[in-house]
Protein backbone atom coordinates (compact mmCIF):
# COMPACT_ATOMS: atom_id res chain seq x y z
CA UNK A 1 0.00 0.00 0.00
CA UNK A 2 1.30 3.35 -0.93
CA UNK A 3 0.70 6.36 0.91
CA UNK A 4 -0.09 9.53 -1.77
CA UNK A 5 1.18 12.90 -1.01
CA UNK A 6 1.81 15.84 -3.08
CA UNK A 7 4.69 16.26 -2.06
CA UNK A 8 8.02 14.27 -4.12
CA UNK A 9 10.85 13.10 -2.09
CA UNK A 10 13.28 13.29 -5.24
CA UNK A 11 17.20 13.12 -3.53
CA UNK A 12 18.52 16.58 -3.36
CA UNK A 13 22.18 16.87 -4.01
CA UNK A 14 23.01 18.39 -0.46
CA UNK A 15 25.69 15.82 0.47
CA UNK A 16 25.02 15.28 4.00
CA UNK A 17 24.82 19.52 3.87
CA UNK A 18 22.67 20.54 7.43
CA UNK A 19 19.76 22.84 6.76
CA UNK A 20 17.58 25.05 8.60
CA UNK A 21 14.15 25.82 7.12
CA UNK A 22 12.72 29.68 8.48
CA UNK A 23 8.76 29.35 7.42
CA UNK A 24 7.05 32.41 7.96
CA UNK A 25 3.74 32.42 9.38
CA UNK A 26 2.70 35.55 10.64
CA UNK A 27 -0.34 37.59 8.83
CA UNK A 28 -3.98 36.89 9.61
CA UNK A 29 -5.13 36.90 6.15
CA UNK A 30 -7.89 39.65 6.41
CA UNK A 31 -8.98 38.54 2.79
CA UNK A 32 -10.17 35.17 4.09
CA UNK A 33 -12.78 36.92 5.94
CA UNK A 34 -12.43 34.19 8.84
CA UNK A 35 -11.78 34.00 12.51
CA UNK A 36 -9.39 31.46 12.07
CA UNK A 37 -5.61 32.16 11.31
CA UNK A 38 -4.80 31.94 7.45
CA UNK A 39 -2.17 29.58 7.58
CA UNK A 40 -4.74 26.53 9.64
CA UNK A 41 -7.41 26.70 6.32
CA UNK A 42 -6.96 23.33 5.31
CA UNK A 43 -6.04 21.76 2.02
CA UNK A 44 -6.83 18.15 1.49
CA UNK A 45 -7.12 17.50 4.99
CA UNK A 46 -3.78 18.96 6.04
CA UNK A 47 -3.40 23.00 7.31
CA UNK A 48 -1.34 25.34 4.39
CA UNK A 49 0.91 25.53 7.36
CA UNK A 50 0.94 21.95 7.45
CA UNK A 51 1.58 21.26 3.73
CA UNK A 52 4.69 23.54 4.38
CA UNK A 53 6.52 22.40 6.69
CA UNK A 54 5.91 19.09 5.79
CA UNK A 55 7.78 20.20 1.88
CA UNK A 56 10.72 21.92 4.93
CA UNK A 57 11.06 18.34 6.50
CA UNK A 58 11.51 16.96 2.82
CA UNK A 59 13.89 18.90 1.46
CA UNK A 60 15.95 17.78 4.79
CA UNK A 61 15.17 20.35 7.03
CA UNK A 62 17.18 19.42 10.50
CA UNK A 63 15.73 22.00 12.05
CA UNK A 64 12.12 24.13 11.67
CA UNK A 65 11.98 27.65 12.80
CA UNK A 66 8.44 29.30 12.05
CA UNK A 67 7.37 33.09 12.82
CA UNK A 68 4.01 33.87 14.25
CA UNK A 69 2.05 36.89 15.32
CA UNK A 70 2.08 36.77 19.36
CA UNK A 71 -0.90 35.78 20.70
CA UNK A 72 -1.59 32.50 17.88
CA UNK A 73 -2.29 29.71 20.08
CA UNK A 74 -3.88 27.82 17.60
CA UNK A 75 -1.05 28.17 14.96
CA UNK A 76 1.74 27.22 17.84
CA UNK A 77 -0.32 24.25 18.45
CA UNK A 78 -0.41 23.00 14.64
CA UNK A 79 3.00 23.68 14.74
CA UNK A 80 3.46 21.05 17.77
CA UNK A 81 1.19 18.89 16.32
CA UNK A 82 2.53 18.99 12.03
CA UNK A 83 6.72 19.69 13.05
CA UNK A 84 7.32 18.45 16.76
CA UNK A 85 10.55 20.19 17.78
CA UNK A 86 10.56 23.15 15.60
CA UNK A 87 10.72 26.72 16.83
CA UNK A 88 8.30 29.23 17.69
CA UNK A 89 9.90 33.26 17.08
CA UNK A 90 6.85 35.81 17.56
CA UNK A 91 7.34 39.04 15.62
CA UNK A 92 6.07 41.97 17.34
CA UNK A 93 6.13 44.38 14.53
CA UNK A 94 5.53 43.12 10.65
CA UNK A 95 8.19 45.14 9.30
CA UNK A 96 8.60 43.44 6.04
CA UNK A 97 9.77 39.69 5.36
CA UNK A 98 13.52 40.78 6.18
CA UNK A 99 12.35 41.60 9.53
CA UNK A 100 10.39 38.49 9.39
CA UNK A 101 13.54 36.30 8.97
CA UNK A 102 15.84 37.88 11.77
CA UNK A 103 12.84 37.26 14.26
CA UNK A 104 13.93 33.56 14.08
CA UNK A 105 17.76 34.73 14.88
CA UNK A 106 18.29 32.23 17.49
CA UNK A 107 17.51 29.87 14.89
CA UNK A 108 19.84 31.73 12.70
CA UNK A 109 22.90 31.86 15.26
CA UNK A 110 22.41 27.85 15.84
CA UNK A 111 24.29 27.60 12.56
CA UNK A 112 23.64 24.98 9.10
CA UNK A 113 25.31 24.71 5.92
CA UNK A 114 22.07 26.24 4.52
CA UNK A 115 18.80 28.03 5.27
CA UNK A 116 15.29 28.26 3.13
CA UNK A 117 13.04 30.59 3.94
CA UNK A 118 9.49 29.79 3.10
CA UNK A 119 5.74 31.03 3.36
CA UNK A 120 2.92 29.11 5.56
CA UNK A 121 0.47 30.55 3.42
CA UNK A 122 2.46 28.55 -0.30
CA UNK A 123 0.58 24.93 -0.09
CA UNK A 124 1.49 24.00 -3.03
CA UNK A 125 4.98 24.41 -3.39
CA UNK A 126 6.61 20.94 -2.64
CA UNK A 127 9.48 19.21 -0.64
CA UNK A 128 11.12 18.70 -4.27
CA UNK A 129 11.15 21.79 -5.00
CA UNK A 130 12.29 23.38 -1.77
CA UNK A 131 15.69 20.71 -2.48
CA UNK A 132 16.57 22.34 -6.16
CA UNK A 133 16.22 25.68 -4.47
CA UNK A 134 19.33 24.32 -2.03
CA UNK A 135 20.82 22.57 -4.40
CA UNK A 136 23.21 25.24 -5.48
CA UNK A 137 24.10 26.28 -2.71
CA UNK A 138 26.46 22.92 -2.27
CA UNK A 139 27.87 24.20 -5.85
CA UNK A 140 29.10 27.51 -3.39
CA UNK A 141 25.97 30.22 -4.50
CA UNK A 142 25.53 32.21 -0.90
CA UNK A 143 21.86 32.95 -2.45
CA UNK A 144 19.24 31.09 -4.58
CA UNK A 145 15.88 32.61 -5.50
CA UNK A 146 13.33 30.90 -6.90
CA UNK A 147 11.62 32.39 -9.90
CA UNK A 148 9.09 31.94 -12.86
CA UNK A 149 8.39 33.17 -16.37
CA UNK A 150 5.10 35.34 -16.04
CA UNK A 151 3.03 36.83 -19.17
CA UNK A 152 1.30 38.83 -16.48
CA UNK A 153 4.04 40.23 -14.25
CA UNK A 154 2.01 42.73 -12.44
CA UNK A 155 1.87 43.02 -9.11
CA UNK A 156 4.92 40.56 -8.94
CA UNK A 157 8.71 41.78 -7.76
CA UNK A 158 10.69 41.32 -10.84
CA UNK A 159 14.47 39.39 -10.93
CA UNK A 160 17.29 41.56 -13.00
CA UNK A 161 19.51 40.30 -14.68
CA UNK A 162 22.58 41.22 -17.57
CA UNK A 163 24.20 38.70 -19.62
CA UNK A 164 23.22 35.60 -17.47
CA UNK A 165 24.04 36.94 -14.27
CA UNK A 166 21.27 37.95 -11.36
CA UNK A 167 21.92 41.62 -10.41
CA UNK A 168 18.74 42.28 -8.06
CA UNK A 169 15.33 41.53 -7.25
CA UNK A 170 13.08 44.85 -7.66
CA UNK A 171 9.65 45.35 -5.72
CA UNK A 172 7.24 46.13 -8.52
CA UNK A 173 6.10 49.64 -6.49
CA UNK A 174 10.18 50.66 -6.64
CA UNK A 175 11.04 49.55 -9.93
CA UNK A 176 11.26 52.02 -12.75
CA UNK A 177 9.01 51.25 -16.34
CA UNK A 178 11.64 49.45 -17.71
CA UNK A 179 12.66 47.00 -14.84
CA UNK A 180 8.18 46.34 -14.96
CA UNK A 181 8.75 45.03 -18.43
CA UNK A 182 10.62 42.45 -16.79
CA UNK A 183 8.78 38.77 -16.96
CA UNK A 184 10.88 37.26 -14.58
CA UNK A 185 9.07 36.93 -11.37
CA UNK A 186 10.56 36.42 -8.06
CA UNK A 187 8.41 33.69 -5.98
CA UNK A 188 9.51 34.67 -2.85
CA UNK A 189 10.76 31.54 -1.38
CA UNK A 190 14.86 31.97 -1.67
CA UNK A 191 18.14 29.93 -0.29
CA UNK A 192 21.14 31.68 1.56
CA UNK A 193 24.34 30.09 2.19
CA UNK A 194 24.29 29.41 6.29
CA UNK A 195 28.19 31.33 6.88
CA UNK A 196 26.27 34.17 4.61
CA UNK A 197 22.48 34.15 6.40
CA UNK A 198 23.02 36.83 8.88
CA UNK A 199 25.90 39.06 7.40
CA UNK A 200 23.52 39.38 4.62
CA UNK A 201 19.91 40.18 6.24
CA UNK A 202 21.21 42.06 9.09
CA UNK A 203 22.97 44.80 6.34
CA UNK A 204 19.03 45.12 4.86
CA UNK A 205 17.44 48.16 4.78
CA UNK A 206 14.09 50.09 4.32
CA UNK A 207 14.97 52.64 2.17
CA UNK A 208 12.19 51.63 -0.10
CA UNK A 209 8.73 53.28 -1.06
CA UNK A 210 7.08 50.92 1.46
CA UNK A 211 9.41 51.15 4.18
CA UNK A 212 10.39 47.53 5.09
CA UNK A 213 13.17 45.56 5.28
CA UNK A 214 12.49 43.34 2.10
CA UNK A 215 13.96 39.84 1.65
CA UNK A 216 14.89 39.89 -1.67
CA UNK A 217 17.62 42.87 -1.42
CA UNK A 218 20.06 40.21 0.04
CA UNK A 219 20.41 39.34 -3.75
CA UNK A 220 21.81 43.13 -4.49
CA UNK A 221 23.74 42.94 -1.03
CA UNK A 222 25.45 39.49 -2.43
CA UNK A 223 26.30 40.97 -5.65
CA UNK A 224 28.14 43.54 -4.51
CA UNK A 225 30.22 41.19 -2.38
CA UNK A 226 30.68 39.46 -5.65
CA UNK A 227 28.80 36.53 -3.94
CA UNK A 228 27.28 34.22 -6.37
CA UNK A 229 23.46 34.20 -7.22
CA UNK A 230 21.44 31.46 -8.42
CA UNK A 231 18.07 31.01 -10.11
CA UNK A 232 16.06 28.37 -9.61
CA UNK A 233 12.65 27.80 -11.90
CA UNK A 234 9.80 26.88 -10.60
CA UNK A 235 6.08 26.83 -12.22
CA UNK A 236 4.21 29.94 -11.62
CA UNK A 237 1.03 27.74 -10.51
CA UNK A 238 3.81 26.02 -7.81
CA UNK A 239 4.66 29.52 -6.39
CA UNK A 240 1.17 31.01 -5.69
CA UNK A 241 -0.04 32.08 -2.02
CA UNK A 242 -2.98 31.25 -0.92
CA UNK A 243 -4.96 35.11 0.46
CA UNK A 244 -8.31 34.56 0.19
CA UNK A 245 -11.13 31.49 -0.12
CA UNK A 246 -11.29 31.54 -4.08
CA UNK A 247 -7.66 30.58 -4.17
CA UNK A 248 -7.67 28.34 -1.55
CA UNK A 249 -10.20 26.61 -3.80
CA UNK A 250 -7.89 26.54 -6.74
CA UNK A 251 -4.96 25.27 -4.12
CA UNK A 252 -7.43 22.43 -3.58
CA UNK A 253 -7.83 21.58 -6.96
CA UNK A 254 -4.15 21.40 -7.88
CA UNK A 255 -3.22 19.07 -4.62
CA UNK A 256 -6.43 16.84 -5.05
CA UNK A 257 -4.89 16.37 -9.17
CA UNK A 258 -1.39 15.21 -7.46
CA UNK A 259 -3.33 12.85 -4.76
CA UNK A 260 -5.42 11.15 -7.49
CA UNK A 261 -2.80 11.34 -10.42
CA UNK A 262 -0.57 9.34 -7.41
CA UNK A 263 -3.39 7.24 -6.66
CA UNK A 264 -3.68 6.27 -9.95
CA UNK A 265 0.24 5.08 -10.76
CA UNK A 266 0.34 3.61 -7.40
CA UNK A 267 -2.26 0.84 -8.60
CA UNK A 268 -5.89 2.04 -7.69
CA UNK A 269 -8.50 2.83 -10.38
CA UNK A 270 -10.79 5.73 -9.91
CA UNK A 271 -13.22 5.65 -12.00
CA UNK A 272 -14.07 9.31 -12.01
CA UNK A 273 -11.14 11.02 -10.51
CA UNK A 274 -12.96 14.66 -10.43
CA UNK A 275 -15.49 13.07 -8.48
CA UNK A 276 -12.84 11.71 -6.02
CA UNK A 277 -11.57 13.43 -3.06
CA UNK A 278 -8.52 12.59 -0.83
CA UNK A 279 -7.06 13.44 1.99
CA UNK A 280 -2.62 13.98 2.13
CA UNK A 281 -2.67 10.83 3.90
CA UNK A 282 -4.84 8.41 2.33
CA UNK A 283 -3.37 5.34 1.82
CA UNK A 284 -4.83 3.25 -0.83
CA UNK A 285 -3.97 -0.34 -1.63
CA UNK A 286 -3.49 -2.27 -4.94
CA UNK A 287 -6.18 -3.17 -7.16
CA UNK A 288 -8.58 -0.76 -5.18
CA UNK A 289 -12.02 0.73 -6.80
CA UNK A 290 -13.31 3.61 -6.38
CA UNK A 291 -16.58 4.46 -8.07
CA UNK A 292 -17.39 8.10 -8.48
CA UNK A 293 -17.98 10.78 -5.37
CA UNK A 294 -15.95 9.17 -2.86
CA UNK A 295 -14.42 11.55 -0.32
CA UNK A 296 -11.55 10.29 2.00
CA UNK A 297 -11.34 12.76 5.04
CA UNK A 298 -8.11 12.29 6.85
CA UNK A 299 -6.37 9.19 8.55
CA UNK A 300 -8.09 6.22 5.75
CA UNK A 301 -6.15 3.28 4.74
CA UNK A 302 -7.61 1.20 2.48
CA UNK A 303 -5.86 -2.42 1.94
CA UNK A 304 -5.73 -4.25 -1.46
CA UNK A 305 -8.73 -5.37 -3.56
CA UNK A 306 -11.04 -3.33 -1.98
CA UNK A 307 -14.05 -1.54 -3.60
CA UNK A 308 -15.42 1.50 -2.93
CA UNK A 309 -18.98 2.07 -3.86
CA UNK A 310 -20.19 5.50 -5.07
CA UNK A 311 -21.44 8.66 -2.91
CA UNK A 312 -19.40 6.87 0.32
CA UNK A 313 -17.73 9.09 2.86
CA UNK A 314 -14.44 7.81 4.75
CA UNK A 315 -12.52 9.51 7.87
CA UNK A 316 -10.58 7.89 10.33
CA UNK A 317 -11.21 4.64 8.87
CA UNK A 318 -9.35 1.61 8.35
CA UNK A 319 -10.74 -1.49 5.74
CA UNK A 320 -8.10 -4.77 5.18
CA UNK A 321 -8.18 -6.87 2.44
CA UNK A 322 -11.38 -7.43 0.15
CA UNK A 323 -13.32 -5.23 1.83
CA UNK A 324 -16.45 -3.36 0.19
CA UNK A 325 -18.57 -0.59 1.58
CA UNK A 326 -20.88 1.32 -0.14
CA UNK A 327 -23.11 3.26 -1.81
CA UNK A 328 -23.83 5.87 0.40
CA UNK A 329 -21.93 4.36 3.20
CA UNK A 330 -20.02 6.45 6.04
CA UNK A 331 -17.43 5.57 7.77
CA UNK A 332 -16.29 7.63 11.02
CA UNK A 333 -13.66 7.50 13.03
CA UNK A 334 -12.57 4.37 14.66
CA UNK A 335 -14.23 2.08 12.04
CA UNK A 336 -12.56 -1.13 11.19
CA UNK A 337 -13.39 -3.66 8.87
CA UNK A 338 -11.62 -7.04 8.21
CA UNK A 339 -10.74 -8.88 5.51
CA UNK A 340 -13.74 -9.76 3.12
CA UNK A 341 -16.47 -7.43 5.32
CA UNK A 342 -18.85 -5.42 3.81
CA UNK A 343 -21.29 -2.48 4.17
CA UNK A 344 -24.06 -1.51 2.15
CA UNK A 345 -25.57 1.32 1.58
CA UNK A 346 -27.33 3.66 4.37
CA UNK A 347 -25.05 2.15 6.59
CA UNK A 348 -22.81 4.26 9.00
CA UNK A 349 -20.03 3.04 11.34
CA UNK A 350 -18.09 4.58 14.29
CA UNK A 351 -15.50 3.33 16.29
CA UNK A 352 -16.56 -0.32 15.41
CA UNK A 353 -14.80 -3.42 14.21
CA UNK A 354 -16.31 -5.47 11.94
CA UNK A 355 -14.86 -9.30 11.47
CA UNK A 356 -13.99 -11.25 9.01
CA UNK A 357 -16.51 -12.15 6.18
CA UNK A 358 -19.43 -10.13 8.44
CA UNK A 359 -21.77 -7.83 6.49
CA UNK A 360 -24.10 -5.36 7.24
CA UNK A 361 -25.72 -4.77 3.69
CA UNK A 362 -28.70 -1.90 4.49
CA UNK A 363 -29.68 0.84 6.78
CA UNK A 364 -27.97 0.30 9.66
CA UNK A 365 -25.67 1.99 12.50
CA UNK A 366 -22.74 0.75 14.09
CA UNK A 367 -21.42 2.62 16.70
CA UNK A 368 -18.93 1.28 19.83
CA UNK A 369 -19.34 -1.86 18.66
CA UNK A 370 -17.21 -5.19 18.07
CA UNK A 371 -19.19 -7.47 15.38
CA UNK A 372 -17.20 -11.15 15.09
CA UNK A 373 -16.23 -12.84 11.75
CA UNK A 374 -19.04 -14.23 9.64
CA UNK A 375 -22.04 -12.28 11.58
CA UNK A 376 -24.61 -10.67 9.61
CA UNK A 377 -26.46 -7.61 10.33
CA UNK A 378 -30.09 -6.91 9.43
CA UNK A 379 -31.33 -3.83 7.71
CA UNK A 380 -32.33 -1.05 10.08
CA UNK A 381 -30.55 -2.41 12.71
CA UNK A 382 -28.66 -0.11 15.41
CA UNK A 383 -26.62 -0.24 18.20
CA UNK A 384 -27.98 2.65 20.93
CA UNK A 385 -24.82 3.04 21.77
CA UNK A 386 -25.30 6.48 23.81
CA UNK A 387 -27.68 7.23 26.76
CA UNK A 388 -27.17 10.91 27.04
CA UNK A 389 -24.26 11.05 29.04
CA UNK A 390 -22.00 7.76 27.98
CA UNK A 391 -21.42 5.79 25.03
CA UNK A 392 -21.43 1.95 25.71
CA UNK A 393 -20.47 -1.06 23.81
CA UNK A 394 -22.56 -3.79 22.13
CA UNK A 395 -20.51 -7.03 21.29
CA UNK A 396 -22.05 -9.47 18.51
CA UNK A 397 -20.40 -12.83 18.18
CA UNK A 398 -19.25 -15.03 15.19
CA UNK A 399 -21.59 -16.29 12.52
CA UNK A 400 -24.55 -14.33 14.75
CA UNK A 401 -27.15 -13.40 12.56
CA UNK A 402 -29.45 -9.95 13.65
CA UNK A 403 -32.68 -9.64 12.22
CA UNK A 404 -33.63 -6.37 10.00
CA UNK A 405 -34.93 -3.04 12.48
CA UNK A 406 -33.38 -4.54 15.63
CA UNK A 407 -32.25 -2.19 18.38
CA UNK A 408 -29.36 -3.55 20.40
CA UNK A 409 -29.72 -1.29 23.83
CA UNK A 410 -26.35 -1.09 25.00
CA UNK A 411 -23.81 -2.62 26.78
CA UNK A 412 -25.03 -5.86 25.62
CA UNK A 413 -23.82 -8.93 24.13
CA UNK A 414 -25.09 -11.43 21.39
CA UNK A 415 -22.87 -14.65 21.58
CA UNK A 416 -21.77 -17.15 18.54
CA UNK A 417 -23.77 -18.03 16.74
CA UNK A 418 -27.10 -17.00 18.28
CA UNK A 419 -29.91 -15.02 16.33
CA UNK A 420 -31.93 -12.18 17.19
CA UNK A 421 -35.38 -12.42 15.55
CA UNK A 422 -36.70 -9.46 13.54
CA UNK A 423 -38.19 -6.22 15.05
CA UNK A 424 -36.67 -7.13 18.73
CA UNK A 425 -35.25 -4.59 21.25
CA UNK A 426 -32.45 -5.85 23.11
CA UNK A 427 -31.74 -5.00 26.48
CA UNK A 428 -30.56 -8.00 27.83
CA UNK A 429 -27.29 -10.34 26.42
CA UNK A 430 -27.80 -13.21 24.46
CA UNK A 431 -26.29 -16.51 24.96
CA UNK A 432 -24.33 -18.30 22.21
CA UNK A 433 -26.62 -20.41 19.80
CA UNK A 434 -29.66 -18.92 21.58
CA UNK A 435 -32.61 -17.61 19.44
CA UNK A 436 -33.85 -13.94 21.28
CA UNK A 437 -37.34 -12.08 20.37
CA UNK A 438 -38.50 -9.23 21.98
CA UNK A 439 -41.38 -7.73 20.49
CA UNK A 440 -45.21 -7.55 21.22
CA UNK A 441 -47.43 -10.61 20.27
CA UNK A 442 -49.09 -10.09 17.09
CA UNK A 443 -52.75 -10.03 17.50
CA UNK A 444 -55.36 -10.37 14.92
CA UNK A 445 -59.20 -9.30 15.42
CA UNK A 446 -61.39 -10.98 12.49
CA UNK A 447 -63.50 -8.80 10.21
CA UNK A 448 -62.51 -5.82 12.32
CA UNK A 449 -60.70 -4.08 9.28
CA UNK A 450 -64.19 -2.82 7.76
CA UNK A 451 -65.63 -0.91 10.65
CA UNK A 452 -62.48 0.52 11.29
CA UNK A 453 -62.05 2.04 8.08
CA UNK A 454 -65.47 3.48 8.04
CA UNK A 455 -64.79 5.03 11.43
CA UNK A 456 -61.57 6.73 9.91
CA UNK A 457 -63.40 7.92 6.73
CA UNK A 458 -66.18 9.28 8.96
CA UNK A 459 -63.62 11.11 11.06
CA UNK A 460 -62.37 12.57 7.56
CA UNK A 461 -65.41 14.17 6.46
CA UNK A 462 -66.67 15.74 9.82
CA UNK A 463 -62.80 17.93 9.37
CA UNK A 464 -63.22 18.35 6.35
CA UNK A 465 -67.11 19.77 7.01
CA UNK A 466 -65.89 21.49 9.51
CA UNK A 467 -62.73 23.74 6.96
Amino acid sequence: MTAQTPHSTEPARTGGRSLTAIVLAAGKGTRMRSDLPKVLHAVAGRTMLGHVLAAASEAGANRIAVVVEPGQEAVAAEIARAAPGASVHPQVERLGTAHAVLAAREALEAGSDDVVIAFGDTPLVTGATLARLRAPLADGAAVAVLAFTSETPTGYGRVLTEGGRVLAIREEKDASAEERAVTLCNAGLMALSGPHALALLTRIGNANAAGEYYLPDAVALAVADGLDVAVVPVDEAEAQGVNDRVQLSVAEATIQARLRRAAQIGGATLVAPETVFLSVDTVLGRDVLVEPHVVFGPKVTVGDRCVIHAFSHLEGATLAQGVQIGPYARLRPGAVLETGSRIGNFVEMKNARLGEGAKANHLTYLGDAEIGPGANVGAGTITCNYDGVNKHRTEIGAGAFIGSNTALVAPVSVGAGAIVGAGSVITASVPADALAIARSRQRIIEGMAGGMRAALQAMKASRSKKN
